[in-house]
């Protein structure tokens, strides 16, 4: 829907929205609420980048070799609080994204990504043979597919959903933005599924890429953070030929990382050049500017500005939160119910459909479509615990 919303408006999401409905029309909120929750995502996500970066250099210089449990752990405790540090390295990882984004979309973002992607799977596919022909990877692997209902919560709904709009971007405005620069004969359906099920096929393989090693080493499996810094680098340190292949992991983690972040970039630095007439250019210098700024917030979250909560979060979880578990199902609320109510359905199927061949969206999922909102929000409000 966001992508189709996006061809036929031909601009950004603010400005997009805008044009679609009448002049302060409320559906404007929708092309407000996926700009800021990109914003918001990138206040954090750009310092990860950086944990990322500087982890790469660690496992390049073998600085981590023969560590204890504990070691590795206060290593990456460390890393969180030097708030120094972590400004030097999300700066760096700030330019590399605004050298890029400042390029036109066919020599920046799409040669990037051109490079990056196949690289990344390649190097996927080379970690996940090393991690499970370890001795006792085995037991990895059926952890990994072993599915515990008795832990499912409300709670994990909306935690699911946020990873969804999170990992394709829905309800963040990159699938508009980039709608925006579809040709009217362009297949959105069959290019719908095709992010949708690489995505999935992508994060299915990073599993196997991670928790086998995890297992075949003796430790215990962890999430967040700890999995990816604390106990992959334990892993890594510990196999033979480690620091090559956790370099080739954490290279692998930044190429993923940079080419969401380009993504959730767009939006923001389209914004900025259609509601301020600036040039490409400009546009994303702004955006990250701004980012930046409001991003140090989320990295003295971590530091020196800990005691600083808002609901119980601090600063840096408070953006994941506000971004992903408020924003972006917000957005995605009120983009089905403007398509339903005021865009039609029909006229929806009719534009979406416009240059598909083959899978196109066929009539009898107007009822289903009408489902949607009402599961959105049972998740939302019963995620949130109001009920």
């Amino acid at each position: 829907m966001e992508v189709t919303l996006g061809r036929k408006a031909m601009a950004s999401p603010i400005v997009g929205m805008r044009k679609l409905t009448k002049k302060g029309s409320p559906w404007v909120s929708f092309g407000w609420l996926g700009v800021l929750s990109a914003f918001f995502i990138l206040t954090y996500y750009i310092n990860i980048m950086g944990w990322i970066m500087a982890y790469m250099f660690k496992m390049l210089s073998g600085s981590m070799k023969g560590f204890t449990a504990k070691e590795f752990s206060a290593t990456f405790d460390s890393l969180m609080a030097n708030p120094t540090q972590l400004i030097i390295w999300t700066l760096i990882c700030t330019i590399i994204i605004g050298v890029i984004a400042a390029k036109n979309l066919n020599s920046g973002l799409e040669k990037a990504c051109k490079f990056m992607m196949p690289a990344l799977f390649i190097m996927l596919i080379i970690v996940v043979i090393r991690s499970i022909t370890l001795p006792g990877a085995g037991e990895g692997i059926k952890w990994y597919l072993n599915v515990d209902f008795s832990k499912v919560t409300p709670q994990t709904f909306l935690t699911a959903l946020g990873q969804c709009f999170f990992s394709v971007g829905i309800a963040s405005g990159g699938a508009f933005v980039y709608g925006s620069y579809l040709r009217k004969d362009s297949n959105i359906p069959e290019d719908g599924l095709m992010v949708v099920g690489f995505d999935t096929l992508a994060a299915l393989i990073a599993g196997f890429a991670t928790f086998p090693a995890v297992f075949a080493l003796g430790l215990k499996p962890d999430s967040g953070s700890n999995l990816l810094f604390v106990t992959m680098s334990n892993v890594f340190m510990h196999m033979p030929f480690g620091q090559i292949f956790g370099f080739m992991f954490f290279l692998l983690m930044f190429f993923a990382a940079l080419s969401s972040a380009l993504g959730y970039l767009e939006p923001i630095s389209s914004s900025f050049s259609d509601m301020l007439k600036l040039s490409r250019a400009k546009g994303a210098v702004y955006a990250l500017a701004s980012i930046f700024v409001v991003g140090l917030f989320t990295i003295f979250g971590l530091n020196v500005m800990s005691g600083v909560k808002i609901i119980g979060k601090n600063l840096f979880d408070f953006a994941d939160y506000l971004s992903g578990n408020i924003m972006m199902p917000l957005g995605a609320i009120s983009l089905i119910l403007y398509v339903l109510f005021v865009w039609k359905f029909d006229n929806f199927r009719e534009e979406v459909n416009a240059g598909a061949n083959g899978i196109k969206v066929p009539a009898f999922f107007k009822p289903i479509a009408y489902i949607l909102p009402v599961a959105l929000i049972i998740i939302f409000i019963t995620g949130l615990g109001i009920f």
